[in-house]
This record gives structure tokens, sequence and C-alpha cells, in this order.
């Protein structure tokens, strides 16, 4: 499995050497999750503008590309298809313990670098707490999702059910917008997402804030971070961190490039984050070994 992933990735993003590696002026190969689904334009067009705004900075140039799935980007980064990504709080986990990835930098929100989970349902729906979600549908996205699989699987087990057994139907969708279209359509009776991704659908129109209710709301959970290829030469590293930390106050930089996870504009990004922020991600993400996943795309599959 992990092979054909590799290859998928490596087709995905731009094969050959780093540019760190083999000394040419290429652009670095960005890579990014597909966390709100849509077109490869659209979430392009989320982290484009920070990237634009460093590379008028340092005169780096970056190809950013669209994972298929957030095992494609970790994949990617590991298998030398891509020199950064942006990827989810679990992501970086599994890319860190492959030693591929070190942190680059992490939006700061109100001098907050978090976000949370969120598992929502339809106010026309009797649902208004996790327990009712007994013998309930439920979406979800990629199983590598922090936001919309990770932290709300396992508020429902601390809710006292069991996934497997209680829901009547799991829907995996692979992205929070997915996960929200779902709910909308009436496909599902609850959906998880995270709250930025429910924030930017409400600002797109995509969805009535009034026609859904909020059934839980996570702990604080470490922001989506950018991380970087260990491989990278450590003087382009430290550029790299140089630049994101002080991009915001940059000649000619305005507000509105300076954008994180889900577009949303955040205050700076911060490149002194320590990587043992993220340690609380992967203890909840433990909780949910290969053996429970697997056992939850087999129960996805059958309904």
């Amino acid at each position: 499995m992990r092979l054909s992933l590799g290859l998928m990735a490596i087709l995905l993003a731009a094969s050959g050497c780093s540019p760190a590696e083999n000394g040419k002026n290429e652009a670095l190969r960005v890579i990014l999750i597909p966390a709100d689904g849509g077109t490869e334009d659209g979430t392009k067009a989320d982290y484009k503008p920070v990237f634009q705004a460093v590379s008028r900075m340092t005169g780096i140039d970056f190809d950013i590309k669209v994972g298929q799935s957030y095992a494609t980007v970790v994949e990617a980064l590991c298998n030398n298809g891509a020199d950064i990504a942006f990827v989810g709080p679990v992501t970086y986990i599994q890319a860190r313990n492959r030693g591929c990835a070190d942190l680059l930098a992490v939006g700061v929100e109100n001098d907050q670098s978090i976000y949370y989970a969120g598992l929502f349902a339809r106010t026309a729906s009797p649902i208004r707490a996790i327990t009712d979600l007994r013998n309930k549908r439920v979406a979800f996205g990629d199983i590598n999702s922090t936001s919309s699989f990770i932290y709300p699987m396992a508020m429902i087990i601390d809710a006292g059910l069991d996934p497997l057994h209680d829901l009547s139907k799991i829907r995996i969708t692979s992205s929070h917008a997915d996960s929200l279209a779902a709910l909308i359509h009436g496909q599902v009776d609850a959906s998880a997402l995270s709250f930025d991704s429910f924030e930017k659908a409400v600002g797109e129109g995509a969805v009535d804030p009034a026609t859904i209710r909020v059934i839980a709301r996570s702990a604080p959970i470490p922001y989506p971070p950018l991380i970087m290829s260990s491989r990278l030469d450590d003087g382009l590293k430290a550029k790299l961190r140089d630049a994101f930390a002080t991009v915001d106050k940059a000649p000619g930089i305005t507000p509105e490039m300076i954008r994180g996870y889900a577009g949303k504009r955040v205050d700076r990004y911060d490149t002194s984050l320590s990587p043992e922020k993220f340690n609380i991600v992967g203890t909840v993400a433990a909780r949910l070994d290969d053996g429970f996943k697997a056992s939850v795309l087999k129960k996805a599959s059958e309904q």
C-alpha cells in the first residue's frame, strides 16, 4: 500500500531531485492536502496569496499542487515528490515520525495557533448531543484528517458510543466540504468537519448557518502547519523560516495576502513553535489505530 501511494504522489508532484540537492534555481514544489474538496484551483487559492508574498520577498518561485488525499501528501514529501506541504496536525505527525518533515510555520490569529473540530447536524433534526447519534448516519472526511475524522471519532468514543456498532452508517467523504454537503443534502444525519471549513462554507454562501446546529466542539487543536522536507539545505530552511516569520511586515504585502487554513486571513506566521506542541495530536491519533481505521472503511463500504 505504501509503495502505491508513493508512486501516486511522485506522479502527482514534480519528479527528480529537490532544488536544494541539484543546485538549480528551480521552483520549490508545494503540495496541499485536499482539506476542503472542490476544485484544485479553489484549494490552491487558499494558500496562493501567502506563497506569492513570500516569493516577492525572497525571489523563490513555488509550484503549488493539491494532493489526491492526505496520505499522498505525506508520500510526496517523504519520497522526494515535494519540498513544502500544507498538512493537518496528524498528517504532520505521520511525516515527522518517518523522519522526512520539519516544521516550517503555523498561522497565528489573535495570538493563538489553534483551531477546532466539530460535529454538526441540521437544526430541523432532533439531534442535540453526541449521544443522540446512536443509530444515526454520520459523515467524516479523510481518515487521516485531524478535524474531520480523528478528533470527531475520539469525541464520539468519549461520549460512550462505539462508532462501529452504534452508528447506523459511516460515510467517508474525503473532505470537509463534502462532509458538510452530505449533511446539507440529507444524505447523513450529522457531519464532522472543522469550524474553519464550516465558516468558509458560510462565507461562500454554500450553507445557511441558521439551518445547521453545532452538536459538539472539540478541545483546541494545534493549527494545521506548513512543513518542509528534511532533505532541504539548512540555509534554505532558514531562509524560508525567516520569510514566513516576517512576511506580514514586508513592504508591499497587504493583510489580504496573509492567509491560512481554508483561505482565512491570519495575523502572521509563527516559525518558532516547538514541534512538541503537536504531541497531543499524536496521542489522540494513536487511539484510532490502523485496525480501527480499516474497520471504519469496511463499514463505510458495506453501506
